[in-house]
């Protein structure tokens, strides 16, 4: 798939968002050269508290330094993802993430979608894990000297993301039907059946040098009209 996206599709940045347990030497040998950025959840350097959260059965901080030194050797940026909840908002995660060296490190605010994960009876159940603004804002005052650190509060991440379904329709965080498949009328033409916060998507860092070529920087500078929304 990463090869199909790279070489047919000719996408300018193929990412992978993983936990990171079923990641290993030999897939990224042969694929790491279609893949510009591998982002491995975690959410604790404590291997307890990740258990708690859900996360793994023991040893994902010890997978996760081993998959951020295989995308080092084949040229992958690394990325990290970690989401703040009541679990681990009171973690000094400095001296683990100086060692990882992401080049982002997003810390999303954990966050209760309505239908999705606020009840027993949808599939998770994420009130017991949430935190207040003030707790999440001191996470963010410990971390925030990092280079990599990107802050994700609640009312940045709601409506600041485009999600295509397997349909190829955009999803509406407003709650309305997805839009119609671009396969049928198009991207602009589905994103405008569906409400997307670009400022918000500007304001939590949405724009950055997402390719490890030369291929991004026209985005970036604004030279490539094409990529301009």
């Amino acid at each position: 798939m990463v090869a199909f996206a790279k070489e047919q599709l000719g996408l300018e940045s193929v990412s992978i968002v993983t936990n990171g347990s079923l990641v290993d030497k030999s897939f990224l040998r042969q694929y790491g050269k279609h893949i510009d950025i591998l982002a491995v959840s975690c959410d604790s350097f404590y291997e307890q508290t990740n258990i708690e959260i859900g996360r793994g059965s023991g040893d994902q901080v010890k997978k996760l330094f081993q998959v951020a030194d295989w995308c080092k050797e084949f040229g992958i940026k690394f990325k990290l993802n970690t989401v703040v909840c009541r679990l681990n908002h009171m973690e000094d995660m400095n001296g683990i993430v100086e060692r990882l060296q992401p080049f982002r490190w997003k810390c999303f605010q954990v966050l209760l979608v309505a239908g999705e994960n606020d009840s027993d009876e949808t599939l998770r159940d994420v009130r017991k894990f949430q935190i207040t603004d003030d707790e999440y804002q001191r996470f963010c005052f410990r971390h925030q000297h990092q280079s990599c650190f990107i802050a994700e509060p609640n009312n940045l991440m709601a409506k600041s993301y485009l999600i295509l379904d397997e349909y190829m329709r955009f999803l509406d965080r407003d709650g309305r039907k997805p839009s119609s498949s671009i396969l049928d009328i198009g991207v602009f033409a589905a994103l405008s059946q569906v409400y997307w916060d670009q400022d918000s998507f500007v304001r939590r860092g949405g724009i950055y040098d997402w390719s490890k070529g030369s291929a991004s920087a026209a985005y970036i500078t604004g030279e490539n009209k094409e990529l301009q929304w």
